[in-house]
């Protein structure tokens, strides 16, 4: 197996483009790629473009009739069937949607099929993790499900067991509906409680469909929840879920919405904790999927501020050549983005919160606490369901 990471990128994923004023600006992207660059962690792994998601492929999730529409819209944006979510205030129709929909899941794809052939033992994807697209419809900004794509690509392969881990600030309702009733796919989601935020979903009872019964994982975080809540809750949920299934392959969705400074949420997560989770990500795929790990982005609407960084630092952990969190922003980046955005860059690669801390789950919990209420809402749901202590 090659040791090497793949970085999946064509420049035409930009085109994935809501238009004006729509939060997500695809500017993210090409700042983040731009990042990377500055970094010379180009140099670092291998930049593959791999082919777009064809009719089969995006049929592995996705209904036919569904794709049928998402063609037609793309054709003619004007004529969008809004019974499938498309030409709506979240995911508006524009001309070519098919193409570069299908081309950032083919991405994924790729990654996914890189990772288990061998050809790379990292993978990110990080113009992906469009996690909120169902079988059926648009929703959320997501027209194709790339994570689901990625998953029902490596279960084709003989992939026996795939661990889902996304910690975007919404919940990965489209991927647990993919996988509701396929014991083989372990989604875990930490998210946001559904009370306050879009979809409403990721109910820690949500735990799987009869057939799958803790499948599913969703721990519902309280609004204002910041860095030390957030690392407890996935420290006490996340490792012994995973270690438990024993993944062949990990795959996880950073979203970089968490954020305190996202305009979409109500979360209080730092950069600094959110490299602290892909580092943990990464560190859970070599301890339990032999290394295999394919990384997502998500949502992220800080698109200067936080999300280039935020996937700047999980490039580079998948390069093996982290980016120490105090490290100077290249100058040449921060005069790109006021080129192109007419705002400052931030000029380092962290919040100043680095090194970040939390309290352990084994050092005991106040069920007083909130925080601790939805980590124990989650445990008692979902651990006795695969034979583990609450």
């Amino acid at each position: 197996m090659s040791g090497r990471a793949q970085l999946m990128w064509d420049e035409a994923v930009t085109g994935y483009d809501f238009g004006s004023g729509h939060p997500m600006d695809p500017v993210r992207l090409a700042l983040t790629r731009r990042l990377v660059d500055a970094f010379g962690l180009d140099r670092e792994v291998e930049v593959v473009a791999a082919k777009a998601a064809g009719e089969s492929t995006l049929r592995l999730v996705h209904r036919e009739d569904y794709i049928a529409a998402v063609r037609a819209a793309s054709a003619d944006p004007g004529a969008a069937d809004q019974s499938y979510g498309l030409g709506t205030m979240d995911d508006p129709a524009f001309a070519g949607m098919h193409e570069v929909s299908s081309l950032i899941a083919g991405q994924s794809v790729g990654a996914a099929e890189a990772v288990w052939r061998g050809e790379a033992l990292h993978a990110v994807n990080f113009a992906g993790g469009l996690h909120h697209a169902m079988p059926g419809g648009a929703s959320g900004f997501c027209i194709y499900n790339d994570a689901s794509l990625a998953i029902a690509r490596l279960l084709e392969l003989g992939a026996e067991r795939v661990a889902y881990v996304d910690v975007d600030v919404h919940h990965g309702d489209g991927v647990q509906a993919a996988f509701w009733d396929d014991p083989r796919v372990l989604t875990i989601s930490l998210h946001e409680h559904p009370r306050t935020l879009f979809p409403q979903t990721g109910w820690p009872e949500e735990t799987g469909a009869e057939s799958a019964e803790g499948s599913a994982v969703n721990v519902a975080l309280p609004a204002g929840t910041g860095d030390a809540g957030w690392l407890r809750a996935f420290h006490a949920v996340v490792p012994e879920l995973i270690a438990d299934f024993r993944p062949q392959v990990l795959v996880t969705q950073h979203g970089a919405d968490t954020h305190f400074e996202d305009p979409l949420a109500h979360l209080a997560v730092s950069l600094d904790a959110q490299r602290a989770v892909q580092v943990a990500c990464h560190d859970l795929a070599h301890e339990h999927a032999g290394g295999r790990w394919v990384a997502l982005g998500g949502g992220g609407y800080a698109v200067v501020d936080v999300v280039p960084r935020s996937w700047t630092h999980l490039v580079a952990i998948a390069a093996g050549r982290d980016v120490a969190p105090e490290t100077v922003i290249p100058e040449s980046w921060r005069q790109e983005v006021f080129a192109r955005t007419r705002q400052l860059a931030p000029a380092r690669m962290t919040d100043g919160r680095w090194p970040v801390r939390w309290a352990g789950w084994e050092e005991g919990y106040d069920p007083a606490d909130r925080l601790d209420q939805a980590v124990l809402a989650t445990r008692r749901a979902v651990f006795p369901l695969r034979g583990l202590l609450a």
